[in-house]
């Protein structure tokens, strides 16, 4: 299984800001897509954010404005700049990294907490 981690969660106050960051071992010349995912309280993880080999961003439409994915230089790490957090952001954040060969590989999460 190919190392996935993610850091950066924590709790933070309605109207705040966290950036999230993801870093894979798998070697950049065999990353897809990395992309992030949120799991709620009661609900299953969802997509929230991807960004392709390209450098094409997609985003869920409740976080559209609020959170930009970025993945500098193509390279091993990803983030996620998190603003304008709202209560309903909160849950466990995964790490997503796809390979060319069609492989997922998930990080452990991290918890974000926006609560006042």
């Amino acid at each position: 299984q190919v190392q996935v981690a993610e850091s950066g969660g924590g709790l933070v106050q309605p109207g705040g800001s966290l950036r999230l960051s993801c870093t894979t071992a798998l070697g950049v010349s065999f990353i897809d897509l990395m992309r992030w995912y949120r799991r709620t309280p009661g609900n299953q993880r969802d997509l929230v954010a991807s960004i392709s080999r390209n450098g094409a961003v997609d985003y869920v439409d409740s976080v559209k404005g609020r959170f930009t994915i970025s993945r500098p230089g193509a390279g091993d790490t990803v983030y996620l700049q998190m603003d304008s957090l709202k209560p309903d952001d909160t849950g466990v954040y995964y790490c997503n990294v796809r390979s060319i060969v069609d492989e997922n590989h998930w990080g452990q999460g991290t918890q974000v907490t926006v609560s006042s």
